[in-house]
């Protein structure tokens, strides 16, 4: 049989069996109907945030006001018939209703004419934010239980005649002397948050320096549209959860560091308490969070030593130290320079072996290793985030990585190492891919292993840089804390560069960017780069980096214009919202004004309804020709 002919038969199969789908000509009319009518809709909003660092309450009010976009519609639709302070309350219920209908009820304000008034509000801003979407999608955007009266709601003309201004009125009567009032204004509210952003991009790190990284997984998990590109500290919990002992003690080191243990024993049930006992008994003059971050510390360099001299390929021997300390004279030898040590006791080291374990410390890090893999809760996280997750997504013509691509001060691609193989660009970003998935799924230990590299390692797509926590710790001469940078971050700046990562992975390097997060954009720095082909927005949502960065943090929307970069100067937290109605105070740049508006057909999903059009159409003409008979 030709090619041609097999190429005819194939065709003729998939016809077959899509036919199956749909038997008659109407059912195919029908799909060709909507497809064709919802490629011309405008585009959905895309919300793009990073380096979320377990930041709880500052990703959770970015999440409901969706970076502005819920005030500019309550702005639009209602700039002229209400109050600033009016406008202002209603945001609140919108962005926490329960927390406010709770908070009226309290003060009995929470009236029938109350519950009228804001039913009505939320029904008309329904309406005008639903313009994008076809009304089957709207329907699975409402919860369950409240669906059939909201879209009859929605489908209400009051300002049509009085029949429909009676019928519109009567239904939100009827709903709040059902005393049903709170539940369809929560079921609303819900319904308008998912028409505001129709996708959320995570550019990575939900994990370390804040207290509830499980909290805003526990909260992404139910949103319905997301996808995730992974960042060095989501890797590292990966890597914990693979059982890989380095990415375990890197992880307990950070917490302890940051005060921060309980995401690790409430969060996850996972107890340091063997740690703590055997850190007190071991440094008796530190306190015990000191003591425990020391204890873990020098366990992980052990551990760290061992994988560095297992794996040559690594070529990070200059991060071993254990054997460069002069124990007598507690001093260091660092590329040929003796450095003296703020720390001369080391009672956990043997000199003459020094990256063995004792006997306590692989019994601490035994027991830690079970724990990490046993935890449940853990276990959900990070089954999600290798399922919804990546380490870099194309997604509508843009491009989408946490950190950066190992290149040379030229701009060209670099070998990295990767098992017996060297790789660059975007093939080594796939291999890496492939090889954080076969830790997880397939417990290959030279991938779990791997884990630790991408964590840290000088060429990772995660990382970058290469990493000083020995000399940060243990050396006063802060010219050794110097974190040299892969020079992709510097080689960004420019718009030829960046058209050729762009073009590496197949896309429009005319129009399409770079999106970035991990590096903290600093005061008077300009997150916009290449004149807009690359966007780092990393604005530091965590606290700990708000005097370097002065915000907190950067989020991005795309929308059917173009793309705007919000930087969000103080965000008010869940009770100054309540008690004060105060919202996120943010300046807004827009990157890129279009002059055409984007509609649903430009993007990957439009393309996708094309190439299914082209199918039905196929379809639709062999039931002309009888070539596959039609039930009708």
């Amino acid at each position: 049989m030709t090619a041609m002919r097999k190429g005819e038969a194939a065709q003729e199969k998939y016809l077959r069996l899509l036919a199956e789908k749909y038997p008659t000509k109407e059912s195919v009319s029908e799909r060709l109907i909507h497809l064709s009518a919802r490629l011309d809709l405008p585009k959905e909003v895309e919300h793009f945030m990073s380096d979320l660092h377990g930041e709880y309450g500052t990703f959770y009010h970015i999440l409901n006001n969706c970076s502005g976009v819920i005030r500019e519609k309550v702005e639009y639709v209602f700039g002229d018939t209400m109050t600033d302070d009016e406008k202002a309350e209603f945001c609140t219920l919108i962005y926490y209703p329960r927390e406010k209908i709770e908070q009226m009820e309290s003060r009995n304000e929470a009236t029938d004419e109350w519950q009228k008034t804001n039913l009505s509000r939320l029904v008309s801003l329904s309406k005008l934010m639903m313009y994008k979407y076809p009304l089957a999608k709207v329907r699975g955007f409402i919860p369950r239980p409240f669906a059939s009266v909201i879209v009859e709601l929605l489908a209400t003309r009051p300002e049509a005649d009085s029949a429909q201004h009676t019928y519109h009125e009567k239904l939100i009567s009827s709903i709040v002397s059902a005393q049903s009032g709170a539940s369809f204004i929560t079921a609303l509210t819900v319904l308008v948050k998912r028409l505001a952003v129709g996708h959320i991009h995570i550019l990575g790190d939900f994990f370390d320096r804040g207290s509830r990284p499980d909290a805003i997984l526990d909260l992404v998990m139910r949103a319905p549209a997301l996808d995730i590109t992974w960042g060095n500290h989501d890797v590292l919990w990966m890597g914990a959860a693979c059982g890989n002992e380095a990415c375990i003690a890197n992880v307990i080191r950070i917490s302890l560091r940051y005060d921060n243990t309980d995401v690790l024993e409430k969060g996850y049930a996972i107890g340091i308490r063997p740690l703590t006992l055997y850190a007190a008994w071991q440094y008796p003059n530190e306190q015990p969070i000191k003591a425990a971050e020391r204890a873990i510390s020098i366990i992980m360099y052990k551990l760290e030593g061992e994988l560095i001299h297992r794996h040559p390929e690594f070529e990070m021997e200059g991060r071993t130290f254990l054997d460069k300390i002069d124990y007598e004279s507690g001093t260091v030898r660092i590329e040929g320079i003796e450095y003296p040590m703020n720390q001369r006791v080391f009672p956990t080291i043997d000199p003459k072996d020094p990256y063995r374990l004792s006997p306590e410390e692989r019994d601490i890090i035994d027991e830690l290793r079970q724990s990490f893999m046993e935890s449940e809760p853990l276990r959900r996280h990070i089954d999600f985030i290798y399922r919804r997750g990546s380490v870099y997504n194309t997604f509508n013509g843009n491009l989408l990585f946490h950190a950066c691509m190992p290149m040379d001060s030229r701009g060209d691609f670099v070998d990295a190492p990767l098992g017996d193989a060297r790789l660059r660009g975007k093939a080594f970003l796939d291999g890496v891919d492939e090889w954080a998935r076969r830790a997880y799924y397939q417990h290959d230990e030279n991938a779990v292993d791997y884990m630790w590299y991408f964590w840290c390692g000088r060429l990772s797509p995660f990382s970058g840089r290469e990493f000083k926590t020995f000399e940060r710790m243990f050396l006063d001469d802060e010219t050794t804390w110097e974190e040299p940078d892969d020079p992709y971050f510097a080689c960004i700046n420019d718009v030829e560069i960046c058209g050729k990562v762009l073009r590496e992975f197949g896309l429009d390097a005319e129009h399409a960017h770079i999106i970035n997060g991990h590096v903290p954009v600093k005061k008077g720095e300009n997150p916009i780069k290449a004149n807009g082909k690359a966007l780092v927005i990393d604005g530091g949502f965590c606290h700990a980096y708000h005097k370097k960065t002065g915000l907190s943090g950067f989020t991005l929307i795309s929308n059917s214009r173009g793309l705007r970069l919000l930087a969000h100067q103080k965000i008010a937290d869940v009770r100054a919202a309540l008690q004060e109605n105060r919202d996120i105070e943010s300046v807004s740049e827009t990157v890129e004004l279009q002059s055409y508006r984007a509609t649903v057909g430009d993007t990957d999903e439009g393309k996708a309804m094309k190439a299914e059009i082209e199918d039905l159409r196929a379809l639709l003409d062999a039931y002309e020709s009888g070539a596959i008979a039609s039930e009708d």
